[in-house]
């Protein structure tokens, strides 16, 4: 006896229509995307804090790394440039490199965590 479905056409042969079939994701893929995110959203969350801490403690802003550090912070966090406009320079810094810092966590962690789920 075969196991071949019978020619398809307007004769269900007594069966019920087969819904149509839906690709699955594959879940490694979906896994490394989501720690690809997460992962991303890490690594800026870092730079912006390393530029608060060096910031904080007074680094000097003239040393190759210091100057790397900062312009990449300053490119992670140009959209919140001075929404925060204190007269403590420190705590200026602080609020306006340290709210990307957390915006970037947490929409990171949350898209890594709905990938990793889907």
């Amino acid at each position: 006896m075969s196991n071949i479905d019978p020619m398809p056409g307007p004769h269900g042969y007594g069966r019920p229509p087969q819904p149509p079939q839906r690709q699955e994701r594959n879940p490694s893929t979906a896994r490394r995307t989501a720690l690809a995110v997460h992962t991303i959203a890490d690594i800026a969350a870092v730079f912006l804090g390393l530029w608060v801490l060096l910031y904080l403690l007074g680094a000097n802003e003239a040393n190759v790394f210091v100057e790397f550090v900062h312009g990449t912070a300053d490119l992670l966090a140009w959209w919140s440039q001075d929404v925060f406009t204190m007269d403590t320079e420190g705590l200026r810094v602080l609020l306006n490199y340290g709210l990307p810092a957390v915006i970037y966590l947490l929409v990171g962690h949350g898209i890594a965590a709905r990938l990793s789920r889907a």
